[in-house]
């Protein structure tokens, strides 16, 4: 992995099980960011990535990839000015309309986005629409299912949990639930793709695809910048998600989320 990467190989894989042993117990760990105040952003990938793989090497598989902090009022509550990234695993994926068994999350919440999903391999720096477009077989409604194994505020200093806690939480990611996939996705305008989430029947949020960088196809590009930095890229097959465009919802055992996304259909999944 490029970059400055200050923490030893131990203390990456001793963090990368703490948060597997947090997913496992639901009983969430401290703040990396306090544990370690010189760790950089580099060293937080590295946690994601060391975490990721003891997920592969038991048996998951990735299946694609979340971009997270789109939103300026998200960017500015972290003090951040760019975006992060996660990995999804075959593990986080829901049907449509799934009931999800008690105890599957820590603490879930919901966001609303766009998701593609590849048809092509992608790769590059600054990839314009019509690269990424071509690139994709078809985008869906989608619920991101966000959870914690980091706990949001350090129970020992009272600090907030940082962008670094965050991406080493492999960007907060936990599950991904999928909408009915649209194919004429070059006759839409993405900035205006919006979505009505409801919770047991309550409009809780609304929001915009301009909200994700101004448009969803930004947010897939800077990925691609992101991962070209590092040797990789996107893979055909793999899903990706853009960026949502409401703030979280909560999303409580016994509750029901749904999302209209207008023409592009609804989304929903109940929390048993």
């Amino acid at each position: 992995m490029a970059g400055q990467i200050t923490l030893d190989e131990a203390v990456i894989r001793a963090a990368a099980l703490a948060l597997d042993g947090a997913e496992r117990s639901h009983v969430q760990i401290p703040l990396l960011s306090e544990d370690h105040p010189a760790m950089t952003m580099d060293d937080a990938y590295a946690i994601q990535a060391e975490w990721v793989r003891q997920k592969r090497e038991a048996g998951d598989d990735v299946i694609g990839w979340k971009i997270g902090l789109t939103s300026k009022a998200m960017q500015s509550a972290l003090s951040i000015d760019i975006p992060d990234s996660g990995v999804l695993l075959r593990s986080m994926l829901f049907e449509n309309g799934a009931r999800i068994a008690p105890r599957s999350f820590i603490q879930p919440r919901i966001e609303a986005e766009i998701a593609f999903i590849m048809k092509k391999p992608l790769a590059g720096r600054q990839l314009n629409a019509d690269a990424i477009l071509a690139a994709t077989d078809y985008i869906a409604p989608a619920l991101e299912i966000l959870d914690t194994r980091i706990t949001r505020k350090d129970p020992r200093s009272g600090r907030l949990r940082t962008v670094l806690d965050t991406i080493s939480d492999n960007a907060a990611n936990a599950g991904i639930v999928l909408g009915n996939p649209v194919h004429d996705i070059r006759a839409l305008d993405l900035r205006w793709v919006g979505a009505i989430v409801s919770r047991d029947g309550e409009v809780e949020e609304t929001g915009l695809g301009a909200g994700v960088l101004n448009d969803p196809l930004l947010s897939v590009s800077w990925l691609a910048d992101r991962l070209a930095l590092y040797g990789e890229r996107i893979e055909a097959g793999q899903i990706i998600l853009s960026g949502s465009f409401i703030r979280p919802v909560e999303a409580p055992s016994g509750s029901m989320i749904s999302a209209d996304f207008g023409p592009l259909g609804d989304v929903a999944c109940c929390f048993g």
